[in-house]
């Protein structure tokens, strides 16, 4: 998808300042923090396909080696000291006993000689040392406040997901709806990374009291990420 049109006037996205916290968004959802070497990543939902399947939804199973993989290739293009998840990284309680050994096999690689966070979410209230890393609920890098859901009393700055949010705008003539960052000044809620994870459009009267009128949206488009200014961000 090429957003850069005559009907489409965001702009290739940029790093950008969250408090004190210098920020640089992914085309894979993550988000790197480049003076601190982290990476963050928002709702994996590991393990959502067995999930469904145990409800007789019988979705194709290879969500989660999909996921890591993406993960992968984030981790591998920058390298980072730190990792941070920020909630719902396993779909529910049971699925860390669902998840086959070939993908615990990836993730263990993927956590080798780097840090590795987990911040608790609705999903994954609890995470096993079995999964490797340490487990917090929420956590504060220069002056901002990372954790899983976004807070309407948030006292400072805050990097958050939970809401997946995605965006749709108009191109040639037709509609396209993509996975976002939603941002302001103060608040980034970034996009679920896992596969069956989904989105919700950042129109949706979730995000009204989190942003107000000063949203913008980083898409993630075919081999770039685009900034779209709020006006033209369509509802469903």
């Amino acid at each position: 998808m090429n957003l850069a049109t005559k009907e489409m006037t965001g702009v290739a996205a940029e790093a950008f300042i969250l408090g004190r916290l210098a920020v640089v968004p992914d085309l894979s959802g993550a988000l790197y923090l480049p003076d601190e070497r982290t990476l963050v990543v928002a709702d994996l939902h590991l393990e959502k396909g067995s999930a469904y399947a145990a409800r007789g939804v019988l979705l194709p199973p290879y969500d989660s080696a999909a996921t890591l993989a993406l993960l992968g290739a984030a981790i591998a293009r920058y390298q980072p000291a730190r990792v941070i998840a920020l909630g719902d990284s396993f779909h529910d309680r049971g699925a860390e006993a669902r998840i086959d050994e070939r993908c615990l096999a990836t993730l263990r690689a993927l956590q080798a000689g780097r840090d590795w966070l987990w911040i608790s979410g609705n999903h994954d209230p609890q995470i096993s040392a079995a999964m490797g890393g340490a487990v917090l609920d929420e956590l504060e890098i220069s002056g901002v406040t990372l954790r899983h859901e976004p807070s309407l009393a948030a006292a400072m700055p805050e990097i958050a997901g939970h809401l997946h949010p995605a965006a749709k705008v108009r191109m040639r003539g037709r509609a396209l709806r993509r996975r976002c960052f939603a941002l302001s000044p103060t608040r980034c809620v970034m996009p679920a990374m896992g596969a069956y994870a989904g989105g919700l459009n950042v129109r949706d009267a979730a995000f009204r009291p989190l942003f107000g009128l000063r949203l913008s949206a980083h898409i993630l488009g075919d081999g770039r990420l685009f900034r779209i200014d709020q006006r033209l961000l369509l509802p469903d």
